[in-house]
């Protein structure tokens, strides 16, 4: 059983910064990509930032220079640093992850529950 644990949202102002974490937890024998996404109400879900295992990023063009995905491979943990965040930021944020189970030794894509991010005066 592998589980992502989302942390860290929460409403924030104009401008201001948010910290996102995401613990990976169970039967896990490795990670390979991480990211997150997020779904504004009434919109799709959107890719914001990714990272592969060896810490290769991609960015969506609306957080680039503003956003920076991390990930610490040791507690298998990915990140998300928000800075000048702005109303548009709004949304539930997701985790997603490609974990190599070391009990079923199958990869599968898994998601966390969302955060809630508010950037509102």
């Amino acid at each position: 059983q592998v589980q992502l644990v989302e942390s860290g949202g929460g409403l924030v102002q104009p401008g201001g910064s948010l910290r996102l974490s995401c613990a990976a937890s169970g039967s896990i024998f490795s990670i390979n990509a991480m990211g997150w996404y997020r779904q504004a109400p009434g919109k799709q879900r959107e890719r914001v930032a990714t990272i592969t295992s060896g810490g290769s990023t991609n960015y969506a063009d609306s957080v680039k220079g503003r956003f920076t995905i991390s990930r610490d491979n040791a507690k298998n943990t990915v990140y998300l640093q928000m800075n000048i965040l702005k109303p548009d930021d709004t949304a539930v944020y997701y985790c997603n992850a490609y974990i190599l189970s070391g009990t079923s030794w199958r990869t599968d894509n898994y998601w966390g529950q969302g955060t809630q991010v508010t950037v509102s005066s």
